[in-house]
Order: structure tokens, then C-alpha cells, then sequence
């Protein structure tokens, strides 16, 4: 059996994706420690908005790390599921809003 893209195990290395460019990662590490700092939201508003954005962008590494921070700064799983929901709702949103611009092009071509 060969071993598959995901590797819940990589998730660990994370930190080491300074190895290949020191500078960038070191930069990356300190802003994304900054962004999750409470703010005008709480830690758990954005672990939860994290944990959406993770399913709208489809990463098992982020749905794997943002479902266990979501639980460990205090949100539900009706509050995780509900985040999932808007994040689909959003991204099936998103897909039918741009079904106008076939609309218009079907009907320049049929005029």
C-alpha cells in the first residue's frame, strides 16, 4: 500500500518549513503568532474562523490542527459544524454568483 499525500504526521514538521528559507519562515511564524493573538475577536472566534477557512481551502493539515485549538479554546462541535456550514455556504455562494456571468454570455450569444 503507498503512502498518501496526507500524512497526519507532517502536520509535527511544520515548524521545520523554516529548514529550506530561515528568513521567510521565521517572518511567517511571528506574523501568524501575531494574527491569532487576542484582538478585537477572541482566540476562539478566530480558531473558529480558522478552522472554516480550513475547509474552504480543503487543507487536512489546517482541519486536523484548527477542530483540536476550536475544542482547547472552548468552542463546541455545534459551533465547529456551524462554522463549517458557513464556510460552505459562502464557497457554494461564491460558486453561483459567478453562474451570472455564464448568464450573461449566454445571452449576448443567443441575442
Amino acid at each position: 500500500m503507498s503512502e498518501g499525500y496526507f500524512n497526519p504526521e507532517d502536520l509535527k514538521k511544520f515548524p521545520n518549513i523554516t529548514e529550506f528559507q530561515k528568513e521567510y519562515g521565521d517572518k511567517f511564524f511571528d506574523w501568524y503568532g501575531e494574527v491569532f493573538k487576542e484582538g478585537a475577536l477572541t482566540v476562539r472566534e478566530k480558531s473558529l474562523i480558522a478552522l472554516a477557512v480550513a475547509h474552504a481551502v480543503q487543507c487536512p493539515y489546517c482541519i486536523d490542527a484548527y477542530s483540536s485549538t476550536c475544542l482547547k479554546k472552548g468552542a463546541d462541535e455545534e459551533q465547529m459544524m456551524e462554522a463549517v456550514h458557513v464556510a460552505a455556504a459562502i464557497k457554494g455562494g461564491a460558486t453561483l454568483v459567478n453562474g451570472v456571468q455564464m448568464m450573461n454570455h449566454v445571452k449576448k450569444k443567443l441575442m
